[in-house]
């Protein structure tokens, strides 16, 4: 099937366009870009000439081409989310594959990293074949499955990780854990390098967090809890870097949470070692303070929301280059697993239906940062850091694509959510600036904001 998408306003800064184009879909790629595209030459087959972006408010159809009038919207390389827990197999009643690609595609993402620690944990070929299959029989964004870095994610034995690098593991962690001996997380890293692939660490020291259920400082003693302190999440973000700089391994530092963190990160960058991060939404726009005598157990994540002068130096990392991507650890948890008492509920939250228009809300229509900057934080460096092929809208390249309202508001319910869990800590927050089109390889997801069936 063929779409044209008229009128919209590209972003995508790796082929320096941020203005406005048509953009013509053919089959699975991209077969135009260009000002102006007419459609009765492409009916006919006119040559292409560049390449475009996508939304949908009123459509038409002419000799097999879908004309779809997306002015006033944001055409950009589809989104892509490096940090997912869809918990399949084996957790299948807080979220599927199916069900967590729904909840990708609903929040504009098109590609989806999904982390090893599901039973059985993936840690063989087979397990990354699995990912890969039940995401096709989905058909919704594209599954990029991660590796385990050891067996069962016990920290005691390396994974077959050569075996999953044929199956078409994208990178390697032992997510859900901190990789505890430094030993063991050194050979991991070393064998790793040899793949060119990225290995991704969860860093707490279990010796210093385990019995913490948040912060440790003021919120734990205000609400008298077991502190888990940033020391914890820092020393192995200090001890890994180290052992980049012995490895040469890629280390990518997952969910990072504090300055202290990120200034380690920082440092590493400007002495050239291959060390990037992510911060995930919640990191960014919620911190301790937002934790209240009422116990929103949705707000207990691992690790825990930290200090509001902390979210504030993570923001200027998005800006100033020191964070490379957002990932929203999208975390599902049934209902019962979170409605119950702090010190027993799951941590994490579900996050993919709202990281766009968090960062939109929060961090674009304020002005505070460049469209293309975010194209750069959530399609860009992702695609870069775990070695997927680049997605541009140009002509000849893959039609994934996303089209953005900037206008659209809408007030955060469970209702809202395609994900099988609704454990967000923003719900009940009004929002602007939400997917409104989503193009997988070409075949359109999402149309006017819903899933297509």
């Amino acid at each position: 099937m063929s779409y044209l998408l008229k009128g919209a306003h590209v972003v995508d800064p790796a082929v320096e366009l941020d203005g406005i184009y048509d953009v013509y879909i053919q089959g699975d790629r991209i077969a135009a870009v260009a000002p102006e595209l007419d459609v009765a030459q492409l009916a006919v087959g006119a040559d292409a000439l560049n390449d475009g972006s996508a939304n949908t408010t009123n459509t038409a159809t002419d000799n097999d081409i879908t004309v779809i009038d997306v002015s006033g919207k944001y055409l950009v390389p589809g989104l892509v989310d490096m940090h997912v827990h869809f918990r399949d197999p084996g957790f299948e009643y807080k979220e599927t594959i199916e069900t967590g690609s729904r909840a990708a595609v609903h929040g504009g993402f098109t590609d989806v990293a999904t982390m090893p620690n599901t039973d059985p944990v993936a840690d063989t070929g087979a397990e990354i074949r699995y990912q890969y299959d039940r995401g096709a029989a989905a058909g919704y964004a594209h599954i990029r499955p991660l590796g385990a870095l050891t067996r069962g994610e016990k920290g005691e034995a390396i994974a077959e990780i050569g075996d999953m690098v044929m199956e078409g593991a994208c990178g390697f962690s032992d997510d859900g854990h901190g990789v505890q001996s430094a030993g063991m997380m050194r050979t991991c890293m070393e064998y790793v390098s040899q793949f060119d692939r990225v290995a991704i660490a969860h860093c707490e020291d279990n010796s210093l967090s385990s019995h913490g259920v948040i912060n440790e400082g003021y919120a734990s003693t205000r609400l008298g809890m077991f502190g888990w302190p940033a020391l914890g999440e820092e020393l192995e973000i200090y001890r890994d870097i180290e052992l980049c700089r012995i490895t040469k391994c890629p280390l990518h530092i997952a969910h990072i949470s504090t300055k202290k963190g990120l200034d380690l990160v920082r440092a590493a960058k400007a002495e050239g070692l291959p060390v990037t991060c992510e911060v995930t939404p919640h990191h960014l726009f919620l911190c301790e303070d937002d934790i209240t005598d009422t116990y929103n157990t949705n707000l207990k994540m691992n690790p825990p929301l930290r200090l509001a002068s902390d979210a504030a130096a993570l923001r200027d990392g998005l800006l100033d280059g020191s964070i490379d991507c957002i990932a929203t650890d999208h975390a599902p948890h049934a209902a019962h697993e979170k409605d119950c008492e702090w010190e027993i509920a799951f941590c994490g939250m579900i996050g993919l239906e709202t990281s766009l228009p968090l960062m939109m809300t929060h961090m674009v229509l304020s002005n505070k940062m460049s469209m293309v900057r975010l194209v750069e934080l959530m399609a860009i460096n992702p695609r870069r850091i775990l070695r997927l092929e680049p997605v541009s809208i140009s002509a000849g390249n893959v039609a994934d694509i996303t089209l953005i309202d900037p206008e659209k508001t809408e007030r955060i319910t469970p209702d809202y959510f395609e994900s099988k869990s609704k454990n967000s800590g923003f719900i009940g927050q009004e929002l602007t600036g939400f997917a409104s089109d989503v193009f997988v390889a070409g075949k359109q997801v999402v149309s006017q904001g819903a899933v297509v069936e």
